[in-house]
């Protein structure tokens, strides 16, 4: 089954949507990781993410993906 869409956030996709530096997106990274529960090698969706934000996923895909 192929993928049309990324459907992980990384990092880099943090520092262009908040136009931050490196160490604030793993640190925001982090932070979502720890108010889910996760452990350190799990991923974190862009659903998950814009929900801990309270950002629209549509506003975080077109600032990230460009759609």
């Amino acid at each position: 089954m192929i993928l049309l869409e990324r459907r992980i956030i990384y990092a880099k996709d943090i520092m262009v949507l908040t136009g931050r530096s490196r160490s604030y997106a793993y640190k925001s990274l982090n932070k979502v990781k720890e108010g889910l529960g996760k452990s350190k090698h799990q991923l974190v969706t862009f659903e998950e993410y814009a929900d801990f934000h309270g950002i629209a996923v549509s506003d975080v895909h077109s600032s990230v993906l460009g759609f």
